[in-house]
């Protein structure tokens, strides 16, 4: 039987409702809240759990980076997002850092509560929209060309936001990164590939 989960969570509603529907349709002894990452971290780290179920954005530090730092001391608890993130950026750096699950916020209770049971078992449930991300993500690194491969990682992540049709305030929430930061970056692509606009980089690189 699953003993205990730690759920990681700012906003009050949704982690009270996880925790209560867990209460109802689980049996597990025991299951701790946080809304913040650093006390998460602090905590877990002296008493660990089995699961761990993390949102991304969360107070101090985020989510994907407390999984990391948990997973260095304590490499067996199994971690799980649950977010509205549903970026293939932000889904590879969580798996990196250690989630062997990835969940989104809109997925049914009944769902998640499945999820945890998968987990526990030794499965890696993903939502089928994160799974179907991926696959696209896989795909645009297929179709690109020497002169995708040859900018850097970070502009690489900028052409593939922009492959999805993303704006840059969007790529900018999704890599956690400034509005300006973005257009820097893809002032540097279109001059890197001598290029004046979107379409022409998205076609240089093979990702149109």
């Amino acid at each position: 039987m699953l003993q205990s989960i730690a759920v990681i969570e700012d906003d009050e509603k949704i982690r009270t409702h996880l925790v209560h529907q867990m209460r109802l349709h689980m049996e597990v002894d025991n299951i701790v809240e946080f809304s913040n990452g650093d006390v998460a971290i602090k905590a877990l780290s002296a008493n660990p759990v089995e699961i761990a179920m993390f949102d991304i954005q969360l107070e101090g530090t985020d989510g994907i980076e407390c999984i990391r730092k948990l997973k260095l001391v304590h490499p067996r608890m199994q971690c799980m997002v649950l977010t509205v993130y549903d970026n293939a950026d932000i889904v590879f750096k969580a798996l990196r850092a250690g989630a062997s699950s990835y969940m989104l916020k809109s997925t049914p209770a009944e769902r998640i509560i499945e999820a945890v049971h998968e987990l526990y078992s030794g499965g890696s449930p993903i939502s089928s929209d994160i799974a179907r991300k991926i696959i696209d993500a896989f795909k645009v690194k297929e179709n690109s060309n020497d002169f995708f491969q040859h900018l850097s990682k970070r502009e690489q992540e900028m052409l593939e936001q922009l492959s999805h049709g993303f704006r840059y305030k969007e790529i900018a929430t999704n890599l956690f990164i400034s509005t300006e930061t973005v257009r820097t970056h893809i002032r540097n692509i279109y001059e890197k590939l001598q290029v004046n606009s979107r379409v022409e980089a998205l076609r240089k690189t093979g990702l149109l």
